[in-house]
Parts: structure tokens; sequence; C-alpha cells
């Protein structure tokens, strides 16, 4: 009898829902709501990380998740939520195994005959910020959000940065 009433008291709220008579339901002001990140309520830090003897790609991962704001308690995936990233020694930085030997870099001029390649150790003798700028690069979004990301990190080669008004704080992975 019990589940026969259950049924019909269902029965007739879906009825009045689908004829529009029902109470209006409201929520209860208890709960948290989950508050997005905007530019307005979005503070930007500076960093400065130090690239002696760290190992390229587990620096660059941390570096790409600082830029893209993901330490902070309001990430937001649409907003640049990121802090600014110095990056200084990074002629000191290693890299694991065979790969400064073997590691080949690419980079193709868009003429027939125009794709140059170097390995990794001679693009680190050259220009040693390029090892560090192409592989928080290559781990940011493809988009409009993730050139916007990019502008926001500063590779130099040696322990001199233009940065000191900023005060940037120091990041140790």
């Amino acid at each position: 009898m019990a589940i026969l009433r259950m049924f019909i008291n269902r029965f007739a709220l879906y009825k009045q829902l689908i004829t529009g008579r029902a109470k209006k339901i409201k929520m209860s002001k208890l709960h948290f709501t989950t508050k997005h990140a905007n530019e307005a309520t979005v503070t930007h830090n500076w960093y400065v990380v130090d690239g002696t003897n760290q190992t390229v790609g587990r620096m660059c991962a941390k570096i790409a998740a600082v830029l893209r704001g993901k330490n902070k308690a309001y990430y937001t995936p649409h907003v640049d939520c990121g802090d600014f990233i110095i990056v200084i020694n990074c002629e000191k930085v290693k890299l694991t195994g065979n790969k400064m030997d073997e590691k080949v870099y690419d980079n193709y001029t868009g003429y027939p005959g125009g794709r140059k390649e170097e390995i990794a150790k001679d693009l680190q003798k050259r220009r040693p910020e390029v090892l560090i700028e192409r592989a928080v690069k290559g781990m940011l979004p493809k988009n409009r959000l993730g050139r916007q990301l990019y502008k926001k990190l500063f590779v130099y080669a040696g322990a001199a940065h233009p940065h000191g008004a900023q005060q940037p704080k120091e990041l140790k992975f």
C-alpha cells in the first residue's frame, strides 16, 4: 500500500511539473558556491627560479603550472591566473641520459630546404635561453591564453636580471 501511495505522489508531482503548476523549489543558502576568478580578482606575483643543476623537463613542468596559476586556490582554466616567472642561470641546467648529445631541435623557415637541425649541446652553447623557453612553451595551451601566459616568462643566461623593481620572491622546487 505504501509503495502505491509513493507512486501516486510521484505521478502527481510529475504531472504538476509538466503542466507548470508545481511550486518553485528554492535552493538552500547554506552551501558554498564556486568562485570563478576574473581579471579584477586575480593577483599576479613575481618569482625567481634558479636553474643551476636543475633537470630541464622537471623544472619547466613546475614553471608551466605556476604560469597557468594552478598553484592558486581560485584557479580558473580560461582566465590568466598565473604569476610572472624569471629564470636565471639557464646555462647551468642539465638534461638526463644522452639527451645532451642526441636530442635534436628542429627549426623550419617555411622555405624549401629551410629545415635547420641543432643538437641540445650546441643550442645550449649558442642560446641557452631557448632550451627553457621551448620546453615551457610546449607545456602551455596552444591558444590565445597560452600566448598570453608565455609572455610572462623571462629567461636569462646569467645570474643578473633587470626585474629587481618587482621584488620577486624565490621559488624553490
